[in-house]
């Protein structure tokens, strides 16, 4: 179990793949079936992309929910199909008489709690199809808005309508639809014309390895690996001994002893620092296994 290859690769996608390309590229560069990966970035857009191997696929979804940065462009004067850069122009707007001031304010009061309606180009399902998928058929169908958050939306402008931006948001959140927004509230219209994701949650651009070096062999992937344990510290982490430990992997619940750090999910971790399994810690002192990864040795146990 211990030469068992898991853990999370902190990806900088380029542009032109789909995120479900670049999990292809490192099953066949690590030599893995299981791989999969948190929260897509459009095939246009760079940065960012979480990648989750072996058994630490299970916890990708702890990531999900993280928030998620990004830098990017948008041209305003301009609506598309696509709400980016990728779709046909629908509308055009005479929008130069609108101040730098102006369109920093309308950036502003889209910070905040929002009810975001997703685009059609989203992957969203759909009575059994993606969104997407309708619309390159032409069709488009009622979505449910849905509620978000933005934390920050800053923009600069950069000259002949085009606009610089950095927004950090919650999961879930549709920049293309954000700058639709701001388009919209001033008059007229946008589109995203850039896209780059520069941090989920803990994990920045400063530590992704680019897709050509993860592939081309240079590094061997354990090189390349970030710990299971670094995934969901964030939940927060509590030290078992041995015996819990094996309790957990047998899917027992042990009770932790001592105060109750907070009741919820916490990362439940052994005496050597490597991640056992993701749990519910209720205010009994119990540990309820939810996950188990189980690395070192306790899943060995007789």
């Amino acid at each position: 179990m211990t030469d068992e290859l898991l853990g999370l690769v902190v990806v900088d996608k380029p542009a032109g793949p789909t995120s479900h390309d670049v999990v292809g590229a490192i099953r066949r560069a690590f030599g893995l079936r299981r791989v999969g990966h948190a929260g897509t970035l459009d095939p246009p857009a760079t940065g960012v992309l979480l990648v989750g191997v072996g058994r630490a696929t299970r916890l990708l979804r702890f990531l999900e929910a993280t928030t998620k940065h990004y830098d990017g462009t948008f041209l305003l004067g301009a609506t598309t199909s696509t709400l980016d850069a990728t779709g046909d122009v629908t509308a055009t707007f005479d929008m130069a008489a609108v101040t730098e001031d102006r369109v920093i304010a309308a950036a502003h009061e889209l910070v905040g709690h929002l009810d975001q309606v997703p685009p059609m180009v989203s992957a969203i399902h759909h009575e059994g199809k993606r969104l997407h998928e309708l619309a390159r058929q032409g069709v488009e169908v009622v979505r449910t808005p849905r509620p978000v958050h933005v934390e920050h939306f800053e923009v600069a402008p950069v000259g002949s309508g085009r606009w610089s931006f950095r927004v950090e948001c919650s999961a879930g959140t549709y920049v293309r639809s954000l700058v639709d927004d701001l388009g919209r509230a001033l008059g007229g219209g946008a589109h995203l014309t850039s896209l780059r994701r520069t941090r989920v949650g803990e994990f920045s651009i400063d530590e992704a390895h680019g897709l050509d070096a993860i592939c081309d062999g240079s590094h061997s992937p354990r090189e390349l690996l970030r710990s299971p344990r670094s995934m969901v510290e964030h939940l927060g982490v509590v030290t078992v001994d041995h015996d819990a430990a094996v309790a957990l992997v047998r899917g027992g619940k042990p009770r932790i002893t001592g105060a109750v750090p907070r009741a919820g999910q916490v990362a439940v971790c052994d005496e050597a620092g490597d991640l056992v399994a993701v749990a519910v810690l209720g205010p009994d002192g119990l540990l309820r296994p939810e996950v188990v990864i189980a690395t070192g040795t306790h899943g060995d146990e007789d």
